[in-house]
């Protein structure tokens, strides 16, 4: 009798054990995209929009060109982008065909009767939860993302987004519709930090291959970004993200 009750016993620790360490099941894709949407109105009635700096530098491996530019951002807070370039050098053509399309692309966008139409959430893409993954040292969740309409200023691939602040970590993947005839293909990755509360860019790269042009890389550091607060406190979570245009 003694002899089956510690068999008995055998049996029940490893299950006992297992429900012990089981870890904490995933939230739904639909819960994640939900809570990032809820942090994002937190940080519009928490700031007064934000001022920042970036350098972009496109490199074309066919031609041998290279071209520079900094340029200063604005942003008000409805989300609306104002950009002022600073400086810029080298392949002139880059400037005009490539950097300022980009910036006038982007400004556009950024308006909110157009941002409504590009923002991450179920009214313009499907998401499947793919998993965890950490980045930077923080656990985020890592969602495939894709989207309901063929437009260029959507995306298809994965976005992660902080486990703990809900804000976009990185976004990778290449446009719903091409830019353009000439190209063959456009694979970006964006990349974003925190600040403080905040998240804001880090860095953005992309890869364009075009049928005449060969490939072309633009790369783009953002940096000195500083949001304008009204009433935001340490324990506020915030988000000022810029989607990605390649």
């Amino acid at each position: 009798m003694r002899n089956r009750l510690l068999l008995a016993a055998l049996f029940l620790l490893p299950a006992s054990a297992a429900a012990a360490d089981e870890p904490p099941s995933l939230p739904t894709a639909e819960e994640i995209v939900a809570r990032m949407g809820s942090r994002d109105l937190q940080r519009q009635v928490s700031i007064e929009g934000y001022a920042g700096m970036r350098r972009y530098v496109l490199d074309n491996h066919h031609l041998h060109k290279r071209a520079e530019m900094l340029v200063q951002v604005q942003g008000d807070p409805d989300g609306t982008k104002h950009f002022e370039v600073v400086s810029q050098d080298g392949w002139k053509a880059a400037h005009k065909h490539v950097f300022h399309k980009m910036l006038e692309s982007e400004s556009e966008t950024s308006r909110p009767e157009a941002r409504v139409k590009t923002r991450i959430n179920p009214e313009n893409y499907d998401f499947t939860i793919a998993g965890t993954e950490i980045l930077d040292g923080r656990t985020t969740y890592v969602l495939e993302i894709s989207p309901k309409r063929k437009e260029k200023y959507l995306f298809r691939g994965r976005i992660w987004v902080d486990a703990e602040d809900f804000a976009l970590a990185r976004a990778e993947g290449q446009p719903a519709k091409n830019p353009s005839f000439w190209t063959k293909s456009t694979h970006f990755v964006q990349i974003y930090q925190k600040t403080g509360p905040l998240w804001f860019p880090r860095s953005t790269q992309s890869v364009t291959e075009a049928h005449i042009f060969g490939t072309t890389d633009v790369n783009i550091e953002y940096f000195d970004y500083a949001p304008k607060t009204t009433h935001a406190s340490d324990n506020s979570v915030m988000s000022a993200k810029e989607m990605p245009k390649p």
